[in-house]
């Protein structure tokens, strides 16, 4: 999956973003993100960013279980441009975002009509912007491909999924490994690692072991019936 031409350039990055945190949420590059918008200050954020670069930041709380209004936030998040937009007959947004690139949170900054904005470093995720056909490997990742399907298939067992298979083997490494990341219910923590991974390759040997740590976990605890997470 190369680059979306539509992209802003790495040098046209915005500096100030604006962050939608969410709990259990991940977002990676060129991963799509759908988002059900209905609180009034983030139907604001998405009307600005609709105005302006399409961009925003999506990061975790640092403890899920915050009920403040402003928790404290990860220090590292994924940059999402607005891909789709729908509005809804009660006024809701549905929009889609599709992953750009990781940054860090230099700072925070005054929040703009109730929603929250930081200053964002992009210079430490330049590899996100690489096409993974050009990091080597059939798709760049280096996927031991039979391990991870292995361990989805006990994976999806436990969690009481029917799975397309057909379309899992279809699919490309890349794609593959971040569909998986985002949509599998890792815990807000594990969620986290996998986005803080250097590159793809130890994002997919960390999504395997995350698969096989979840599987012993529930073949050791209340009779292999149940996931920690």
């Amino acid at each position: 999956m190369s680059r979306n031409p539509i992209d802003p350039s790495p040098d046209r990055f915005p500096r100030q973003l604006p962050i939608f945190p969410l709990a259990g949420v991940l977002l990676l590059p060129r991963g799509r993100l759908p988002l059900n918008i209905f609180e009034p200050r983030y139907l604001a954020m998405v009307e600005d960013a609709l105005a302006g670069d399409r961009m925003i930041g999506m990061v975790q709380p640092t403890d899920p279980a915050c009920r403040l209004r402003e928790p404290a936030v990860y220090g590292t998040g994924c940059a999402g441009r607005i891909t789709s937009f729908a509005e809804t007959e009660d006024g809701r947004y549905l929009i889609t975002l599709t992953g750009v690139s990781r940054f860090a949170i230099m700072r925070e900054l005054e929040g703009q009509r109730g929603y929250r904005r930081v200053a964002a470093d992009w210079d430490r995720f330049s590899g996100d912007l690489i096409d993974p056909l050009e990091r080597g490997g059939a798709d760049g990742c280096g996927l031991d491909r039979a391990r991870l399907l292995a361990g989805l298939k006990g994976y999806f067992k436990m969690q009481g999924l029917s799975v397309d298979w057909k379309a899992i083997d279809g699919t490309p490494d890349e794609r593959l490994v971040t569909s998986l990341a985002m949509i599998c219910p890792f815990s807000p923590s594990e969620k986290q690692a996998l986005l803080e991974t250097p590159d793809l390759p130890e994002r997919a040997k960390l999504l395997i072991a995350l698969v096989e740590m979840a599987i012993l976990d529930g073949h050791e605890g209340d009779g292999g019936n149940a996931l920690r997470h």
